[in-house]
This record gives C-alpha cells, sequence and structure tokens, in this order.
C-alpha cells in the first residue's frame, strides 16, 4: 500500500517528541534490518537464539512462542506480564469489529430530505448529509493517493442526481450525530492531534485535514464536509446558489433517504488499518463498534464492546483503552496476544489483514532477503520507549507458530525492532 504524506511528514517528526509516537512510523528509519547467515533451528537453537537476541535490550522484555500445529508453547519469557503494546493494541480492535460487525459490514454516509421534489427537479427544503463513521469518506483526489477504494464525496452526488435532483432551493446541513464531537482520543486528552492522523467525526471528509499535505486540520469538520458536498453537486450538473446555507444539525426522523455510499466491506477496512497500522482507521472502527453495539458512538462505548468481546469470545481481560495503541494506559501480556492468534488463525479476513514481512505495509522493509520475508505476517507497534511485533510465521517444516514481542522501557525502540525482526527470522528457520 502506497504511504501516504501525512504519515511521512509527521513519523519523521515524531521520533524526537517524548510523550506519544506514531504507531506508524515510515519503515527504513534507523539501522536496516537484516539478519546473520540463516540455518535450520531445533527446539533448543531456537530458546537460545530469542534468549540470545533478547539479551541485547536493555528494558522490559516479554516474548511468548507457540506453535500451533502441534499446541506446544516453544518460548516464554515474562509472557505473563502486563507490557504497554502499542499498535498492536490493534489487534483487539478489529478483532472485535470482525466478530461483532462481520467481514461483509459497510458503514453508509447517506443523504436525507426533508421538504419535496418539484417535477421540474428542484428539491425544495434541506438535503442532510449525514455521516455513518465512514473512515475512508472523502475527495476523489484523496481517494486515489491514500486508498483506490473508498466512498467518494463525487460518488455521492451522483447518486443524488440519479435520484432526479437537478438544483436545490433550501439549505445543506451536515450531521455528525453517529458519533460524539471529540476529535481525538484519551492518549490526545480528546482533543484533535496529528498523532492521530486525523480528526474523529461521523463524517470526517478526508481524514479531517483541509490541504493536500495534510498539515492543516478543518475548523469544523460536519461543515467542511456540507461545503465539499455543495461543490460536488454542482460538479455534477446540480444547481446550487453560490450563496446556499450551510450548516451543522441533525436530520429528523421523518427525513427520508435520497442517496447513499457504502464503504469499502469491514474486511477491507481492518486491511486498511493493520497493514499500514492506521491510528485513525483504529479509532473510528472503535467508535464504530460503540454506536453500532456498544450504545453510543463514543471512545468509552467502544472500549466497552472491546473488553466485552475479549472476555467473552477467548477469556482475555487485557487493560484497554483506546483503539489504536496510543494510549500508555494500554496493557497487555504476549500470552494474551498469541491466544487472539491462535483463535483468530482460521480466521483469513484476520490473517489477510497484517503486514507481509518484507512486502507489505510496516513490515514491507523489514525481513528482506531472509526465510522471513513472505514467510511471517505481522502487526507492529511503536511508541517513543516502545517496540512491539506480533503475529505468525510458517517455520521451515511447515507449522504455523504465532509470536508476539512486546519491548517497554527502551532507549531506542528502532534498534528493538531490529532485534524483533530478527527473532521473526528465527522463528521463520525452526525446523523442530
Amino acid at each position: 500500500m502506497r504511504r501516504r504524506w501525512a504519515i511521512l511528514i509527521l513519523g519523521a517528526a515524531m521520533l524526537a517528541v517524548p510523550q506519544i509516537s506514531s504507531a506508524a512510523l515510515p519503515t527504513g528509519l534507523g539501522a536496516p534490518r537484516q539478519s546473520g547467515p540463516e540455518r535450520p533451528l531445533g527446539p533448543k537453537a531456537l530458546r537460545h537464539a530469542l534468549n540470545h537476541d533478547l539479551h541485547t535490550i536493555t528494558g522490559l522484555k516479554g516474548a511468548y512462542v507457540v506453535d500451533l500445529t502441534t499446541g506446544q508453547a516453544l518460548y516464554a519469557k515474562h509472557a505473563e506480564t502486563g507490557r504497554i503494546p502499542a499498535s498492536v493494541e490493534k489487534l483487539y480492535t478489529t478483532t472485535t469489529a470482525l466478530l461483532r460487525l462481520g467481514p461483509a459490514a459497510v458503514l453508509t454516509t447517506s443523504v436525507l430530505g426533508t421538504g419535496r421534489l418539484e417535477s421540474d427537479g428542484t428539491w425544495h427544503g434541506t438535503l442532510y448529509l449525514r455521516g455513518g463513521g465512514d473512515p475512508s469518506f472523502g475527495s476523489h483526489s484523496f481517494d486515489h493517493a491514500a486508498y483506490g477504494t473508498g466512498a467518494t464525496i463525487g460518488k455521492l452526488a451522483r447518486e443524488v442526481h440519479k435520484a432526479g435532483i437537478t438544483s436545490l432551493a433550501g439549505r445543506i446541513v451536515g450531521d455528525e450525530s453517529r458519533f460524539d464531537s471529540l476529535r481525538g482520543t484519551p492518549a490526545t486528552n480528546f482533543k484533535r492531534s496529528f498523532y492521530l492522523e486525523g480528526q474523529l467525526s461521523a463524517l470526517a471528509y478526508d481524514r479531517g485535514f483541509s490541504n493536500s499535505t495534510w498539515t492543516a486540520f478543518q475548523h469544523n469538520p460536519p461543515k467542511y464536509a456540507a461545503n465539499r458536498f455543495a461543490d460536488a453537486l454542482r460538479a455534477v450538473g446540480v444547481s446550487v446558489p453560490s450563496d446556499v446555507r450551510v450548516s451543522t444539525g441533525v436530520a429528523p426522523e421523518d427525513a427520508g433517504q435520497v442517496a447513499a455510499v457504502n464503504s469499502p466491506k469491514l474486511a477491507k477496512l481492518i486491511e486498511l488499518t493493520n497493514t499500514p497500522s492506521d491510528n485513525f482507521f483504529a479509532e473510528m472502527l472503535l467508535k464504530d463498534l460503540g454506536a453500532s453495539v456498544g450504545g453510543g458512538g463514543t471512545t468509552a462505548a467502544g472500549v466497552g464492546v472491546v473488553r466485552r468481546a475479549l472476555k467473552h469470545y477467548f477469556h482475555l481481560r487485557p487493560r484497554f483503552n483506546d483503539g489504536s495503541g496510543l494510549s500508555r494506559y494500554d496493557s497487555t501480556t504476549p500470552k494474551q496476544v498469541v491466544t487472539l492468534l491462535r483463535n483468530m488463525d482460521p480466521n483469513s479476513d484476520f490473517v489477510d489483514s497484517l503486514a507481509i514481512a518484507g512486502e507489505t505495509g510496516t513490515l514491507k522493509d523489514e525481513m528482506r532477503g531472509t526465510r522471513a520475508q513472505g514467510n511471517c505476517l505481522g502487526k507492529t507497534g511503536t511508541l517513543y520507549d516502545v517496540a512491539s511485533l506480533a503475529g505468525y510465521c510458517t517455520a521451515r517444516n511447515g507449522d504455523t507458530l504465532a509470536f508476539a514481542f512486546l519491548l517497554n522501557g527502551l532507549t531506542n525502540s528502532d534498534y528493538a525492532h531490529t532485534v524483533e525482526a530478527k527473532m521473526a527470522v528465527a522463528l521463520a528457520n525452526y525446523d523442530g
């Protein structure tokens, strides 16, 4: 997946910030992540290799490796001690979204209307642009640069035109009521932040950025989206007065649907979350969970849904505070992460959402030229003093290994990621 300019710009700046750091730092910053000569490793040799690699890191260490084919635990180091997971937290968010909403679920951005449509195609009344919590919604140029598969405002405007509306005599209202109006998360004091890689809103348009370089935020996301909707209507031939009244509000219950556009299916949305480690997508999905099955579109409601789901499906009780892993209050153990991975291994939508070593996402530049390339899938996590890596490796003997490496209290998280990559290469060479 192509990197977005915002992440490239922000990632470099975050390396020098001591509070929180991006969970989607660009790869290739720091030392090359290469491994030495490779050889088949039996159980004892694997344990020795992993112990040796962890010994080179100063900090709090936790690791757990299980052979899913045999059910045997191959390695454990403080496996039941809680650590800050950073973006490995996204595995809990995306798993819950898959299980509670389903891989085929979509998030719908709709146009509702109050008033009447005249025989000449004029809509007399109000059109409400109602957000459905779709993190991919935006302009065609935004979608083309970032995803190539998202929902666009141009398509929605064309659907309005297909509904027979050729001119508007009334007003446009942006409705973000599916979510609360807090733009951030606990890690950002619920305020908008570049660390989040966007602004949270049920009617987020272009992730809440107002320029093409993604360095400036929209002042009022739902109103901004409503103004862009007016522009999109004009672009498809709907006559909208230049002085049309644009505001924010909530569509009344008797408003009828005029048009709608759907997000990509949820299976695709979690791929767009996990592969590049997208903070904005993770936090939007968390609020979507709250809005859909948690009683409200808030971070707290979404957190409640995830906690209940992890307890119900997997008997897990990690300390869960947000969707992306930016929060330093988050805590989980390597064994908990591997338990999730073991249970989700049969779910191809989940497995396919992970980055591929040496090929895609946050692992694109990792483990290239080693046996791990193409044979290890994973989710990275990075804060300024945290480095995490969790996922699956296909070993030399064909077994599937699930693993979690959670390292905290680091002085150099980039070096720690180098070590974790080397450890994953060792797993790929397991021949027990």
